[in-house]
């Protein structure tokens, strides 16, 4: 207790440290309780500092700001409206699609499992294989039907639907636009002690800027490419495969293996083992190694220096908090704790003097 209370007075009595400790407190504090009612806002910051990066490439290029804002505004939105009115409405197709064959797809999984066990009787019997499956084509036809009848008919889904189509391209539009006024006014309330936030910042600012805007180019390459290539080899449900693997990317390690799984059953229900299931799975196979050892590289100028074991961490603790962003965000969010950690006095000596930033 007496080693507590020493690294309690050590550390609170500087200004800079007091900051990074309230300023991280509040942040976590905000999005805990608050999240849901300002989702919205959240998310069109997000999309802001993705656009950004564009917008500041047309700056490099002596464009005005305001001109390089509507540039990359209607491009944005107009990727927006082929999503939403184009590519949507077909996945949802095909979701049903595949959802109404599932049945049949465990069937024919049980056929080959019941065939593939004839030499060894004495492993499993057929009572327990039917058990098995039989369990197995219950909870996949009470998810599907769950996904079958799931809609937007609801008043909140309408109203939440609506929120987010209009609130959002306007919070977006100001945020690039009025970028420098926001900014200068929220600093304007920030202590001048600020050294070592600034500094963590900085290496934060630096990691997401490289790493969440080449992970959503990552995901557009992944998906176009991926669906290209299972279009030209005629794969059912195409556009569906190969968004889920655009989005496997976004789990480092896992979401790979995991989208596997469907792409290479949906192969084998449509083809068996024949030459058009290996042409498959050597092209896929293909663009998984060329996505690890090229795209990577080339999109990602900088690696993230953190050990594999804390990026799962990352994503099994940020996902459980906060869903698909706490996923997305996870390796950015273990870069702020790794930037607080190093950023963090380790000298036990007052850090008044250093630098305000």
């Amino acid at each position: 207790m007496q080693i507590l209370t020493n690294w309690f007075k050590r550390y609170s009595a500087d200004p800079q440290v007091v900051f990074l400790t309230v300023a991280l407190i509040i942040g976590f504090a905000v999005i805990l309780t608050l999240g849901n009612m300002l989702a919205p806002v959240l998310a069109s910051i997000v999309v802001a500092y993705l656009l950004e990066g564009l917008v500041a490439y047309l700056q490099r290029w002596s464009w005005p700001r305001l001109p390089a804002v509507l540039i990359v505004y209607v491009a944005f939105s107009l990727f927006v409206a082929l999503v939403l009115f184009g590519i949507m409405p077909l996945v949802s197709r095909q979701v049903t699609e595949l959802v109404q064959q599932l049945p049949a797809m465990i069937g024919a999984g049980q056929k080959l499992l019941m065939q593939s066990l004839e030499s060894y009787p004495d492993l499993i019997s057929a009572q327990q294989i039917q058990d098995l499956m039989g369990s197995l084509r219950t909870e996949t036809l009470g998810y599907g039907q769950r996904v079958l009848t799931w809609s937007l008919a609801s008043v909140v889904g309408v109203i939440t639907l609506l929120v987010y189509l209009i609130l959002m391209p306007l919070l977006v539009f100001f945020f690039l636009k009025d970028k420098e006024l926001i900014l200068g006014w929220f600093t304007r309330y920030l202590p001048k002690h600020r050294g070592i936030a600034g500094s963590v910042w900085a290496e934060v600012d630096r990691q997401i800027s490289n790493y969440v805007r080449g992970k959503f180019w990552e995901i557009l390459i992944v998906w176009a490419v991926n669906y290209a290539t299972f279009a030209l080899l005629q794969l059912n449900y195409a556009m569906l495969l190969s968004l889920l693997v655009g989005l496997s990317v976004i789990i480092p390690f896992i979401g790979a293996s995991v989208v596997t799984v469907p792409v290479l059953l949906v192969a084998w229900f449509q083809w068996g083992w024949g030459p058009d299931f290996a042409y498959l799975a050597v092209a896929y196979t293909v663009l998984l190694v060329l996505d690890g050892n090229l795209l990577v590289p080339l999109l990602f100028s900088e690696v993230v220096n953190l050990h594999p074991v804390a990026i799962i961490v990352a994503v099994l603790v940020f996902g459980g908090l906060w869903g698909f962003w706490g996923v997305f965000f996870a390796i950015p969010l273990a870069t702020l704790v790794q930037a607080v950690m190093t950023a963090w006095p380790r000298d036990g000596t007052n850090l008044a003097e250093r630098p305000s930033g």
